[in-house]
């Protein structure tokens, strides 16, 4: 009988979002399987005042629990830093870390701006995953092929494989135009890709999916359908991956894969460079 889970209380403190500070703790806290932990995240802490509430919140935790709390964070300022470290926990300053190392290659200090990894709402990059992500939902499902020349890849499969959160995010990642075409019966009855793709073949990369997980995910969505039968998705797997190997097209399973792991992929052989925010 396996033991229960050790559970530890961790804090993701940031004076932004804490969007950078929690993917990483959720990164580096997963390589500890034995370990339950809960996490609270508390964005937006850009005064003294608030810090010291933080710091407060974290003292209670630790003498209510009766150990130290995790804390992650990404403040800029060193006093509110020095604030929240001074507190009753295991303090993992991301930021300070970091910036010190780099400013002594450098030669030179960092401007140590409040929210400059996600300030100007108006910035080009941040214009740029606006566009891409009208475009990847205006390109959803093969439901709109005008503008197919302005897609950065073209996502093919069966229905339910992960074409469209793998393209929304693409998008938000990385400001890619990612459309995505379904891969259907008539297709294989022609034996070639729809005609609407032939010009952008560079473009196409494809996903599919084992057919017992196509069965499962059809199922959650048209209970007891031949949609979903575990027969018609053999068939459909089958000749979406006999089509994409016939007409060249690189693709991958995301059975088992992550969002992030089939993004990767897809950004290394389609050849594109990242744009992350």
């Amino acid at each position: 009988m396996s033991s229960s889970p050790i559970e530890r209380t961790v804090f993701v403190v940031s004076d932004s979002t804490g969007i950078t500070a929690e993917t990483f703790s959720n990164s580096v806290l997963s390589q500890f399987a034995q370990f339950e932990f809960q996490a609270i995240r508390i964005p937006f802490i850009d005064t003294i005042e608030k810090a010291q509430s933080v710091a407060d919140r974290i003292n209670q935790c630790a003498q209510e629990q009766g150990q130290q709390p995790l804390v992650f964070s990404t403040l800029v300022d060193p006093k509110m830093a020095h604030i929240i470290g001074a507190a009753n926990c295991t303090f993992l300053d991301l930021f300070g870390a970091f910036v010190r190392h780099i400013e002594r290659a450098l030669g030179v200090k960092s401007s140590r701006s409040v929210g400059r990894s996600h300030s100007g709402g108006m910035s080009k990059r941040y214009n740029n995953r606006i566009e891409a992500i009208n475009f990847s939902l205006a390109h959803d499902d093969g439901q709109y092929v005008n503008g197919l020349e302005q897609a950065d890849v073209i996502l093919v499969g069966v229905s339910r494989c992960g074409k469209t959160p793998t393209s929304l995010y693409l998008a938000m990642q990385y400001a890619v135009k990612a459309a995505n075409y379904p891969i259907i019966p008539e297709d294989f009855q022609r034996g070639t890709l729809p005609a609407t793709l032939a010009p952008y073949r560079k473009k196409i990369f494809g996903l599919s999916i084992h057919p017992d997980r196509l069965s499962e995910v059809r199922n959650e969505r048209r209970p007891g359908s031949k949609y979903a039968t575990i027969e018609q998705c053999r068939m459909e797997v089958a000749e979406a991956e006999r089509l994409m190997r016939m007409e060249g097209i690189p693709w991958l399973s995301t059975t088992t894969k992550s969002i992030e792991e089939i993004s990767t992929k897809i950004l290394d052989d389609v050849g594109l460079d990242r744009r992350s925010y």
